[in-house]
């Protein structure tokens, strides 16, 4: 499970802004909130609450619908996703489309042209072949949650898991980890 590291995201990002605008909303958007390429390509305009910064996020696989924050990042530009969205939408053509990602052409985006897009950007970023994959961008965010040590149902619930075992291929954990866990709770405890 191939994920990328945090200097690798920014040189993501990074790449993805200086091609355009769409590109790194797009790329952010599946990094930000483990988003599979078909999810990113089929969010609609109605799907996007500006104002109230979130967005309603209908996961594939039989798993979760959820409203998650848009997430403004003061401290890192190119991880703001409200300056994101609303430079995309100024940008975006209006061509009858109810899709916030369209294609050059007018009309949806299809998941084989993000896969595209998203090999390119990596490529020009410098990640190697196993790497430009945008499902990469899924396992990133699960893998930066988990190093964190953030709470599996977090975890769960950020990337859209209808089934916590779906989230604890994230995790690893050795015998020396885990004694030292019931130790310290323990320890805690009495």
């Amino acid at each position: 499970m191939e994920h990328l590291t945090p200097s690798e995201i920014q040189r993501v990002m990074r790449t993805a802004k200086a091609r355009s605008i769409r590109d790194w909303a797009m790329v952010l958007l599946a990094y930000r909130h483990g988003l599979r390429a078909s999810e990113v390509c089929g969010l609609k305009l109605t799907d996007l609450d500006i104002r109230n910064e979130s967005i309603t996020l209908r996961r594939l696989k039989g798993s979760l619908k959820t409203v998650q924050p848009l997430y403004r990042h003061r401290g890192q530009p190119l991880l703001d996703e409200v300056h994101a969205m609303k430079a995309w939408l100024r940008e975006r053509a209006d061509d009858g489309s109810n899709f916030v990602f369209t294609s050059q052409k007018g009309g949806r985006l299809d998941r084989t042209q993000f896969f595209r897009i998203f090999q390119a950007i990596a490529a020009e970023a410098g990640l190697p072949a196993e790497k430009r994959h945008p499902h990469c961008l899924k396992h990133s965010l699960g893998t930066h949650l988990v190093q964190r040590n953030t709470n599996l149902a977090l975890v769960k619930q950020a990337l859209g898991h209808k089934s916590i075992s779906s989230t604890l291929r994230y995790t690893s954990v050795t015998d020396s980890q885990a004694a030292r866990a019931v130790s310290e709770a323990l320890s805690d405890l009495f």
